[in-house]
């Protein structure tokens, strides 16, 4: 008895047998989750918060779902994490990860079942791993020195990450966009100089491409629509106090005219501020917050478009792109960068008028403009393109490419097959186990297209024993394909990346051997 009470009150503590079995019990179930949502023919999934307001988000990305759910079980938030993990390295892949891990404890579950020791299993699990990506890397293609075919090469594996979202009606559309985007990034990794925009309205066929940079502004009234060769001054400053607000203060007056008197200070104060910005020679001025009107009329005086309460990853963004710094004083105006464009307008996009900067300084910004029927799908549109965007800049740098529809996995379990074979113990029995984990991707492909998966990859399996072989799960003919015909290809970080994170987080939950879960925080009475 003395020894159950080291823990505190209700702090549980599961050991050996049923810790291992909650932790795999957790895992499955989240992976099973996100399973039908992998593939060209993946469902969606609806999530409906308990907030306010009951916010509805429907999506297919694997990492969208599983961090909208609050998860009790400890070893699904490790899935949960690789799965968040791969969406901020490399955009996709984030169902593919939670879908391996899963299948692989369920084999390391079989293998516990006939008492073999969970570290034989991950010793067994190392190598199949490391046995995998080699083959895989002994199978890519790199196109990087063939402009034209890098570029087919980049098209296609945008075809292929779009084809499981909302946007494969129009992949060719959106794959075109997500490239020619990309392609003006010139090689960095650095996303943010691509801007979405979403515009409710329309279909999502007339989402377009813009060069430039689209502000989601009006132009203020009497000021010019249209200006040239336009010096940019991105501030954020308080253009706000020619009238008298001061919060709290007490000012004591004999008279009225004497408040004028204070008013008439702070409208001087006030104009000789415009001076000082006018000073810098600008014809533009973008500021986070308010614009008064008084200010606003000195500056269309002087004929300076003044524009008021951009939102701030706009303006940061802007000042990114057109080359200026975002300013707060404006004493010394000589120490102040200023933005350049070519020509600044006002464009309408459906109801909306918007302000286009074109010719900006930083040639790789762009802007996508994303139409739609409902911010749902326009939400759902922006994740699908972002990862897109995500893959399409990890391939740029790393521009190894391999085919897709479950022909890696195949690649890889056939290798790790052989490897198994010729390992002696029992690590043979979990190197044997991880290639039947592989398999499972290309058999949710198949079963979420409603077709006969155990039929597809028997017949996919005999097919990869020949050389060379290209075949694939081709779900729009519902058959075995050839994927090099077909134009899938996926990115090969992208499968390296699930490959691993997959391996070390199965690996980290086999070794599990205990569950301690400490015990609740008692509320005190503060009565």
């Amino acid at each position: 008895m003395a020894i159950d009470r080291i823990l505190k009150d209700e702090a549980s503590e599961e050991k050996g047998e049923r810790a291992r079995m909650a932790s795999f019990v957790g895992a499955m179930a989240i992976a099973d989750l996100v399973k039908t949502t992998l593939g060209p023919k993946g469902m969606d999934k609806i999530l409906q918060s308990t907030g306010r307001g009951q916010a509805v988000t429907v999506t297919n990305d694997g990492a969208t779902i599983l961090k909208s759910l609050h998860i009790d079980n400890p070893a699904a938030k490790v899935l949960v994490d690789i799965s968040k993990v791969q969406d901020d390295e490399v955009g996709d892949g984030t169902t593919s990860v939670v879908v391996l891990a899963g299948e692989l404890l369920r084999e390391a579950e079989k293998l516990v079942a006939v008492k073999i020791h969970p570290m034989t299993i991950i010793s067994g699990f190392r190598m199949a791993a490391e046995c995998a990506r080699n083959a895989l890397l002994h199978k890519v293609v790199d196109n990087r020195e063939d402009a034209e075919k890098f570029r087919s090469d980049l098209m296609n594996i945008a075809r292929t990450t779009l084809s499981s979202k909302i946007l494969s009606q129009d992949k060719e559309h959106f794959a075109k966009l997500a490239v020619d985007a990309v392609m003006r990034l010139k090689g960095s990794t650095n996303l943010e100089s691509i801007q979405i925009i979403k515009k409710p309205g329309g279909s999502l066929t007339e989402s377009f491409l813009d060069e430039g940079f689209i502000l989601d502004k009006k132009i203020g009234i009497g000021q010019p629509k249209r200006i040239e060769n336009a010096k940019i001054l991105v501030a954020n400053t308080a253009m706000d106090t020619d009238k008298v607000k001061i919060y709290r203060a007490r000012v004591r007056v004999d008279s009225m005219s004497k408040v004028a008197e204070i008013e008439g200070a702070e409208k001087e104060k006030m104009r000789e501020k415009v001076q000082k910005i006018i000073g810098h020679g600008i014809n533009c001025f973008v500021n986070r917050q308010l614009i008064y009107n008084f200010p606003e009329e000195l500056f269309a005086d002087a004929g300076v478009l003044a524009i008021e309460h951009a939102d701030f990853d706009g303006i940061e963004r802007l000042a990114l792109v057109t080359g200026g710094e975002i300013a707060s004083t404006f004493d010394n105006p000589e120490s102040v960068k200023v933005g350049h464009c070519n020509l600044i307008e006002e464009i309408m996009i459906g109801e909306d008028k918007l302000i286009h900067f074109s010719g900006v300084a930083m040639g790789q910004a762009c802007t996508i403009v994303l139409r739609g029927a409902s911010h749902h799908v326009l939400d759902e549109a922006e994740r699908s393109l972002h990862d897109a965007l995500c893959v399409l800049s990890q391939t740029i740098s790393d521009s190894r490419v391999v085919l897709g529809g479950g022909w890696p996995e195949m690649v890889m379990a056939k290798e790790v097959d052989e490897l198994a074979r010729k390992t002696p113990g029992k690590k043979s029995l979990a190197i044997e186990a991880f290639s039947r984990a592989l398999s499972a991707i290309p058999t949710t492909i198949a079963d979420n297209a409603g077709l006969d998966s155990a039929e597809l990859i028997s017949q996919l399996r005999a097919e990869h024993q020949k050389e060379g072989c290209t075949s694939g799960i081709d779900v729009i003919s519902g058959s075995v394909g050839d994927m090099a015909e077909r134009g899938i290809s996926e990115a090969f970080k992208v499968k390296q990346a699930v490959l691993l994170s997959a391996t070390e987080a199965a690996e980290m939950i086999l070794r599990v051997d205990e569950i301690i879960t400490c015990a609740p925080r008692r509320r005190e009475d503060r009565m």
